[in-house]
């Protein structure tokens, strides 16, 4: 299939006929090199060595929809994007050219490279997981197109998360119909992953979330997971075994009823662990800031130690990020945003508050940065913002149309008997063979 073929501009669409919102996401180097924002379907790079921006190199032109998906590998050389427009991008971090081109047959949602860097695998919107080896990072070449292979599937079902574990022995899933797929890597991924270590069962709705929490005394880690039930859950991922479940919403006193479930609870959006393991920090739906936990590896237990508010701003971060310094790099943004002067909306903070023994010192260190404080500072914000003036106003519309577009993706729409009747009857497939 030629690449042209799939990078056409493809708009889409909520029930409403609206263009759909796809919400920031930042991603930051293991060691700090460069950080990402990917809004819309432009990718902002900065050097933050360099304290400059990066101008990328891709001979084929870019994104041409939304990003759905960003992430480095776990060295660092490899970066990945992915998203409407069913290409996946792989960019060399030295020179920050684009060195794959790879086509999917459908939207993607979330893409992983392996702990080695040989492998870069994505799912798709219909829940298929596809692999696709790297062969080496040529500088000098052109883009090369490569054709991923299937590994496994979730049955229809949109996949919201995907990660190698610490020890890169498994390919850990997660989607919407609650569950946790925990996969054994195999040694020629193309093949096929036949091989199911575990599930991790136990939320109550979608899975939106998850990341891995290591120690010293845990190299091989745990897996924290958070979904729209509102919860944060500790896992032993190779036995699918559920060790402690953090009630967020509770704990932290972020319950409102508006006289239906979905305002009852607020979704638990994302999740980053310090490089310690002991603090957790969680994006939720409806707070501005972020929430931190306290993970106690030893006793397998987490709980809210922390509230950090970012109210001046109503700040409801989108996604998290973090790497082998004690900072915590927020993204609010969102881009298709309707009735708006600025349809693409990207605000990046940092905080100050997950280095070494984490959980034990959060009470006394700082904590939000202000803009002049970031590294980088304004060179750096003017890089992944676009617009430094935001109304609060705004914020308010960016927050409520994320929730909106997560709502309508990740959670299903009940039917009565009489409805489901009718729409079995007009599914094409059976129409097809009448």
């Amino acid at each position: 299939m030629e690449v042209e073929s799939v990078t056409e501009e493809v708009e889409v669409h909520n029930k409403d006929g609206e263009l759909e919102v796809a919400p920031a996401l930042i991603a930051v180097h293991p060691t700090q090199h460069s950080l990402v924002v990917a809004i819309g379907s432009d990718l902002r790079v900065f050097n933050l060595r360099g304290g400059c921006p990066v101008i990328l190199g891709d001979g084929s032109g870019g994104h041409k929809d939304s990003i759905r998906a960003i992430s480095y590998g776990a060295n660092g050389k490899v970066f990945v994007s992915a998203g409407d427009d069913k290409l996946v991008k792989i960019w060399t971090t030295d020179s920050w050219r684009c060195i794959y081109n790879v086509s999917s047959e459908k939207r993607v949602t979330a893409v992983a490279i392996s702990n080695d860097g040989q492998y870069v695998s994505f799912a798709d919107k219909f829940g298929v997981v596809w692999v696709v080896e790297l062969e080496g990072l040529n500088e000098n070449s052109a883009v090369i197109d490569k054709k991923p292979a299937p590994m496994f599937s979730h049955y229809c079902s949109i996949i919201t998360g995907l990660d190698f574990s610490p020890d890169g022995k498994y390919i850990v899933s997660a989607d919407r119909d609650f569950k946790i797929r925990v996969t054994a890597f195999p040694t020629k991924p193309q093949d096929g992953a036949h091989e199911i270590q575990s599930f991790c069962l136990g939320h109550t709705k979608f899975v939106s979330c998850f990341t891995f929490v290591c120690s010293q005394d845990y190299p091989q880690g745990f897996l924290v997971s958070g979904s729209g039930d509102s919860t944060v859950r500790l896992w032993e991922y190779a036995s699918g075994s559920l060790l402690h479940t953090c009630k967020v919403g509770a704990e932290a006193g972020l319950l409102h009823s508006n006289g239906s479930e979905e305002d009852i609870l607020p979704v638990i959006t994302d999740l980053c662990a310090s490089r310690d393991g002991s603090l957790v920090a969680v994006a939720a739906q409806s707070f501005p800031g972020v929430l931190l936990l306290s993970c106690n590896l030893s006793i397998k237990s987490l709980s809210v130690v922390k509230k950090i508010a970012i109210t001046e701003e109503a700040f409801i971060p989108t996604c998290l990020s973090t790497s082998t310094s004690e900072l915590l790099w927020l993204v609010m943004g969102v881009s298709n945003l309707q009735g708006s002067d600025s349809p693409s909306l990207a605000r990046v903070r940092a905080i100050s508050c997950l280095g070494q023994n984490s959980a034990e010192s959060v009470e006394h260190k700082p904590v939000i940065l202000a803009d002049s404080e970031i590294p980088g500072g304004q060179k750096l914000l003017e890089t992944l913002q676009g617009n430094l003036s935001i109304e609060e106003e705004v914020f308010l519309k960016t927050a409520e149309a994320v929730k909106l577009a997560m709502d309508n993706l990740l959670i299903k729409k009940q039917y009565n008997v009489e409805n489901r009747e009718y729409r079995k009857r007009g599914r094409n497939d059976k129409k097809k063979y009448k």
